[in-house]
């Protein structure tokens, strides 16, 4: 896991080349700025939350609205409340959405007196999202009836046949299973379209933060979990209904309790139980699909062997359009291919440190940046992505060295 220094960098990186993207700053000016300042990846970036401010804040409300009320329909079991005693900021650059056990008199839900109260935001009228990448790394609850959500609905608002686009919900009876799913006209509630993904080992998805993002385009809808793809969605699975994902979707968060999917909480469940939420980020310009990153002679980076084992060997090689040389620009600087992250092995700052293929982990060795110059810096080792040797042959490893400005340190992305 990233350090809350290394993540903030990477904001403040993103929030001053989008100032400068705004403010008709070019690429050619703005590279006499450090390499970092220009990055690409980062200028499109059209939506980010990082949740910094101090302990007990509310959320932003120029990016954020609260709902507030029951829901009926789902037959959950708490009243979403406004104000910052159930959606606060930690002082620690997460958003926190706490579930408490309480029935004030004044809360009504469909059955009488609610239970609980916790809380939902949304980005309606403030911010909407078509195709890109859509992400938010969290740290969801545990526990008998808890429904924590990151997902989009289709606007104008009129489900199910505006659309539904279900980036990551967990009930709490599946500690190990996330589940992302598709909602639409004939394919709805029971009957959405998706897929569940399982942590390995038993591990459960509230010890520690996890990254939940879709790669959204038009006619196909990607979900991913830290990096690792689990499921692709067109309209060719939708057994002729219709498609209602070619249009804009707003973004939103809550945190339920109870209804006809999680069930109810029992005594198991301790209260209160939260969402952490370390960042939402929504980008356009990543190469989300997936592309070649073109280089020396112009070969591309390609995994050796196309094989997937943590440590395999990143090369120069002819490009040939396999999966080995399909990479994804990651909004949280991430470059990815094979479902794993593009690592400086060991962590390593020194000259000539190679890089590799590894399970992605949120580690400053798996975090880059792709300057208007052309490089692919590692922020930790301040080095660029280097071909070893100036040498152009097939097979020639890849490593990291001191930023040039040499044709082996050159790459075109996508």
């Amino acid at each position: 896991m990233s350090s809350p220094r290394t993540r903030r960098r990477w904001a403040a990186a993103v929030a001053l080349s989008a100032a400068l993207l705004a403010s008709g700053v070019t690429g050619t000016t703005a590279q006499a700025e450090p390499a970092r300042v220009s990055d690409v990846s980062a200028a499109a970036v059209v939506f980010s939350d990082t949740f910094d401010g101090p302990a007990g804040a509310a959320v932003d409300s120029s990016k954020w609205q609260i709902e507030t009320g029951d829901n009926v329909n789902n037959h959950e079991r708490q009243y979403y409340t406004a104000g910052n005693n159930n959606a606060a900021l930690d002082g620690q650059g997460h958003l926190v959405i706490t579930a408490r056990k309480e029935n004030p008199a004044n809360y009504q839900c469909w059955y009488g007196t609610c239970q609980y109260t916790s809380a939902r935001l949304n980005t309606s009228g403030k911010f909407t999202a078509q195709y890109g990448h859509v992400e938010a790394r969290m740290k969801i609850p545990r526990g008998q009836g808890m429904w924590p959500a990151f997902w989009m609905l289709g606007t104008p608002v009129n489900w199910p046949d505006s659309g539904e686009i279900d980036i990551m919900e967990n009930v709490g009876f599946e500690p190990s299973t996330v589940h992302g799913t598709i909602h639409g006209p004939g394919y709805s509630g029971s009957g959405g379209i998706g897929a569940g993904y399982t942590l390995p080992g038993g591990q459960a998805f509230a010890d520690a933060f996890h990254t939940f993002a879709v790669d959204w385009a038009p006619d196909r809808i990607t979900w991913s979990v830290d990096g690792n793809v689990y499921q692709t969605r067109t309209p060719a699975d939708l057994g002729g209904r219709q498609w209602v994902f070619n249009k804009p979707f707003f973004l939103i968060l809550n945190l339920a309790v109870g209804g006809y999917w999680p069930g109810d909480p029992d005594g198991s469940t301790v209260f209160p139980q939260q969402l952490l939420v370390d960042h939402v980020s929504v980008t356009t310009g990543d190469t989300s699909i997936g592309g070649v990153i073109r280089g020396l002679a112009g070969k591309c980076v390609d995994v050796a062997g196309a094989n997937t084992a943590n440590g395999t060997p990143v090369q120069l090689y002819d490009c040939n359009g396999t999966a080995a040389q399909r990479w994804t620009v990651g909004s949280d600087g991430t470059i990815r291919a094979l479902g794993k992250c593009l690592d400086v092995a060991s962590g390593g700052t020194a000259d000539g440190t190679p890089v590799q293929l590894w399970d992605c982990n949120g580690t400053a060795a798996q975090r880059w940046v792709v300057t208007a110059a052309r490089d692919i810096v590692n922020p930790q080792a301040d080095k660029c992505l280097d071909v070893t040797g100036n040498n152009s042959a097939n097979g020639t490893r890849l490593q990291i060295w001191t930023c040039a400005g040499t044709a082996n340190q050159k790459w075109t992305v996508g």
